[in-house]
């Protein structure tokens, strides 16, 4: 399949900058696979779909503050950081992104914070907009941490145009968020409640976890007609043998296995066997999953409604079919479903 395949029209006004007021709330469309069949629901409805014995895999990855603003020294430019990873905890060297790229060097010194709270040094230049920096302090690791999380802004994607306001902190975060590590929220899972998940436990519906650290990658422009050529970023992956259990308990009882968004489902298909069993996994993944690809271990998924030519957007596509998704995603504009990151959900039987 080529990218321009994956091209629709999406009103601008259509990508969400705020979410709802409660998580459960928003709107889900239901899009069933085998006969094309759409129903308009509320997210809380979910429940309704699932029964006893069906599991539910959610990626338990937490977000961290991760974009700051400082300046560059003697002219006093102001330079966007985003940090990607930890690559050093002694030294305190971090694999970033910068922004404007052309004006940093190796050498150059970035203070961030009033009174130059932080300090970091450029030593790296990794690709054109990559860089390492090692940050100069002179407290302990957890002051230091403490330090960059306070100056640290909540990463929200750029096409949500704004601000970051205070209520961000906690609405890019999953309620289940335990392991951090993400750069990016895995979005599908913004919509559970506290409420809605003990009703999904009473009901019998069990909850597998995974962990994927989100990286930037998932908001990298695929800028290949040819999408063979694309190469995802890696990301760091954990499956335990916990979440294997109770996936591979469903899939011998024929319930249903249901992926929480694409991180979810790309994650499940790094180590998978050849009958279609999870196997458990601590590594990295960088995983490519497009039009045609047999999914085989998820025969559900949540998903966000995602933005044109993405990455994201081809996954889905992969798992719900080429034809139905992107109809239903013409339905979602037409019926104006709100879209992106703090968007509406879709929920592929």
């Amino acid at each position: 399949m080529k990218l321009s395949q994956f091209k629709y029209n999406l009103p601008i006004e259509l990508i969400a900058k705020h979410p709802v007021e409660h998580r459960d709330e928003s709107r889900l469309m239901v899009l069933n696979r085998a006969t094309g069949k759409i129903e308009h629901r509320m997210f809380k409805e979910i429940i309704e779909y699932f029964d006893e014995g069906d599991v539910m895999v959610f990626n338990n990855t937490k977000v961290f503050p991760a974009r700051l603003y400082g300046n560059k020294e003697k002219t006093g430019a102001e330079i966007e950081v985003f940090l990607l990873r930890e690559l050093n905890r002694e030294q305190r060297l971090w694999d970033v992104l910068v922004d404007p790229a052309r004006k940093i060097r190796i050498g150059n010194k970035l203070y961030f914070g009033e009174d130059d709270l932080l300090v970091a040094e450029v030593i790296d230049n990794t690709t054109s907009r990559g860089r390492t920096l090692r940050f100069l302090f002179d407290g302990d690791y957890e002051e230091f941490k403490a330090t960059l999380y306070k100056l640290g802004e909540t990463p929200l994607p750029k096409f949500i145009r704004r601000n970051v306001v205070p209520e961000d902190r906690e609405r890019y975060q999953t309620i289940y968020a335990k392991h951090e590590g993400a750069v990016a929220a895995p979005t599908a899972g913004l919509h559970f409640s506290r409420e809605l998940l003990k009703r999904l436990e009473i009901k019998g519906v069990n909850n597998a976890e995974i962990t994927l650290h989100v990286g930037l990658g998932n908001f990298r422009t695929v800028d290949v007609e040819d999408l063979t050529k694309h190469k995802m970023d890696s990301e760091q992956i954990n499956i335990s043998d916990e979440a294997v259990s109770l996936v591979n308990k469903a899939k011998e009882s024929r319930k249903h296995v249901c992926a929480v968004g694409t991180t979810v489902l790309r994650t499940l298909e790094t180590s998978v066997t050849t009958d279609g069993y999870l196997k458990p996994y601590d590594g990295w993944t960088n995983k490519f999953i497009f039009p045609p690809y047999e999914v085989l271990v998820a025969n559900r998924m949540i998903s966000n409604f995602h933005l044109s030519q993405s990455t994201l957007l081809m996954m889905v596509c992969a798992f719900g079919g080429f034809d139905r998704v992107m109809a239903a995603y013409g339905e979602a504009v037409k019926e104006k479903y709100r879209f992106g990151t703090y968007g509406d959900a879709m929920l592929i039987l």
